[in-house]
């Protein structure tokens, strides 16, 4: 279980137990039960399920594969002009994670940690090509060991409202390695070179610290 969950799963945990006990006291009968109750451990697997964080270990080439940061489904991989940063043509992959996907972002490559940043922004829904750049995000700008520099960007979904970025600059971008975590709902974006190979394709499912989405 993800630490980022603790707290979200304690003070839930803690409405389930106080309505059991509740209805336990009044003896309320089963139907009432069943009506309070099962809605509410429906709604806390679903909490648990999405705070699940599997143990992965990238088996690929650790120098020049990019990889997916995060689990989702590949939305997005085009050619556009990057403003904040690099100033120039990049390719953009993105990543959109539902409810049911892990949530955790791992690193995508080994390199420095050049510039990391968080922006507030609205909350459209995180498939909308808009939302790279009008959501709440956070952007984390690596150099690699292999040489080309890359971005990577968490966005808020219509759902989300909190973004976590473990790593600041300065430090290492290590593969197998946490990078951060957005709460219910959200996309990943990445900014290649332009002419770097793709390995994906648009509706590709791809698994973070798994599968690998670029070579550099």
């Amino acid at each position: 279980m993800h630490k980022e969950g603790s707290a979200t799963l304690i003070s839930f945990g803690a409405v389930v137990v106080i309505a059991a006990v509740i209805l336990y006291i009044i003896d309320a009968p089963f139907g009432v039960v069943a009506a309070v109750m099962v809605p509410l451990l429906v709604v806390y697997g679903v909490v648990i399920n999405f705070f699940r964080y599997p143990p992965r270990t990238f088996r690929g080439d650790m120098l020049h594969d990019v990889i997916a940061p995060s689990d989702g489904t590949i939305v997005t991989i085009e050619e556009v002009t990057e403003p904040d940063y690099f100033k120039d043509r990049r390719i953009q992959i993105s990543i959109f994670m539902s409810v049911t996907n892990v949530h955790a972002q791992w690193c995508p490559l080994n390199g420095d940690i050049l510039k990391v940043t968080h922006e507030d922004g609205r909350f459209k829904k995180a498939y909308l090509p808009k939302s790279s750049n009008e959501n709440e995000r956070s952007t984390i700008v690596i150099k690699s060991d292999a040489g080309p520099v890359i971005m990577m960007r968490q966005v808020a979904g219509a759902v989300a409202r909190r973004i976590v970025t473990y790593l600041e600059a300065g430090e290492r971008s290590e593969i197998n390695g946490e990078l951060g975590f957005i709460k219910f709902g959200s996309r990943i974006d990445v900014f290649l070179p332009v002419g770097t190979e793709i390995t994906v394709k648009i509706g590709d499912k791809v698994k973070g610290n798994i599968s690998t989405i670029a070579k550099i």
